[in-house]
């Protein structure tokens, strides 16, 4: 049986300290027995009690001395509670954290990973349900990683405490008590599965073997499984064939897995839980139509969270969030529009 996402991040990071003295933990409620608001950090201040590092309440500070563990060599891990609260340290990140190896004409390195849940569907509310990502994709001079639960969740994580560039790592809250369903064979399920190269891949999925398909649909993090829901119903209900995209990182824009399916379906429809107005399908919507407008067969549609707060009420969360329904009638659109 796979192993559950949240335990695959948890066994990544106890490899992680094992093999390396200079990995240090910071953030808030991380000492056993709680390990974290999600648990991803159990067992870590038992094992190496001097190298987790409980901190106040205080995220610009928890970002700040993060960084200054980075320039002295360190490879330390922040864990920031919720994705909501990056916003309390972006100044450290905009002003500091990102441009620190440029503006030291490249003498120092700031090889921090910033850990950080992101995403709704719990009832948690407008400032705990949010997805962030959009505001760091337009920070130069750092990298944001944002895995689905098919990916190598734990490889991953060791290649951003390794990389010498600050890394944001997007774990959506779902995704901690779901099986870390690895392609096996070529082959996730019933789907086939082709998995990019480097450090944090892209992969691509096609019920119809890549064969011919109607429509690519670009996602990442918590909506991959929204993503292939809708790819399914598509299939048995409109006999409407799509390769899925979910992309592992998002900043430097990881292009080339979407031109490449682009390239073999003329249909585009991006999918993410941001909200709708300057999201991370904006970026892919304009780099694509420059790119590769030639093999477009008409407009990129976006699929994205209602502009707005994210309600407490579920029902209305579930109405506000983007589902299978909106996916499915995105991509029928377009197969309307190109005849």
């Amino acid at each position: 049986m796979s192993m559950r996402c949240g335990q695959a991040l948890n066994a990544a990071l106890h490899e992680i300290f094992e093999r390396d003295e200079r990995v240090y933990l910071l953030g808030e409620d991380l000492l056993d027995p709680y390990g974290g608001a999600f648990k991803i950090s159990q067992g870590l201040s038992t094992r190496w009690p001097d190298r987790v590092l409980a901190t106040p309440i205080s995220e610009a500070s928890m970002f700040g001395t993060s960084a200054g563990f980075a320039l002295r060599g360190y490879r330390p891990i922040l864990e920031i509670m919720f994705g909501d609260f990056i916003a309390l340290g972006l100044d450290q990140v905009v002003n500091g954290i990102a441009k620190f190896r440029a503006m030291f004409d490249d003498r120092v390195t700031v090889p921090l990973v910033v850990r950080t849940p992101m995403g709704g569907r719990r009832g948690y509310g407008p400032t705990h349900s949010q997805s962030l990502e959009k505001l760091l994709v337009g920070v130069p001079g750092i990298t944001v990683v944002a895995p689905s639960e098919c990916h190598d969740l734990g490889g991953m994580l060791a290649d951003a405490v390794a990389d010498d560039e600050p890394v944001f790592f997007i774990e959506n809250k779902l995704m901690y008590g779901r099986p870390n369903r690895r392609p096996e064979g070529g082959r996730v399920g019933d789907l086939s599965c082709l998995e990019g190269e480097g450090r944090y891949p892209a992969l691509t999925f096609s019920g119809n073997g890549f064969g011919p398909a109607d429509a690519t649909i670009v996602t990442y993090g918590g909506m991959l499984p929204v993503a292939l829901d809708a790819a399914t119903e598509l299939i048995l209900e409109h006999e409407v064939f799509t390769e899925v995209v979910a992309l592992g990182r998002l900043l430097p824009l990881d292009l080339e897995p979407v031109l490449e399916s682009l390239g073999r379906t003329g249909s585009l429809v991006t999918l993410e839980e941001g909200t709708l107005t300057g999201g991370v399908g904006a970026e892919i919507a304009a780099r694509v139509q420059a790119e590769a407008w030639g093999d477009l067969d008409g407009p990129v549609v976006r699929v994205a969270t209602r502009d707005g707060i994210v309600p407490s009420a579920r029902s209305l969360e579930d109405e506000a969030l983007p589902g299978v329904e909106d996916v499915v009638a995105a991509v029928t659109a377009l197969e309307r529009v190109g005849g």
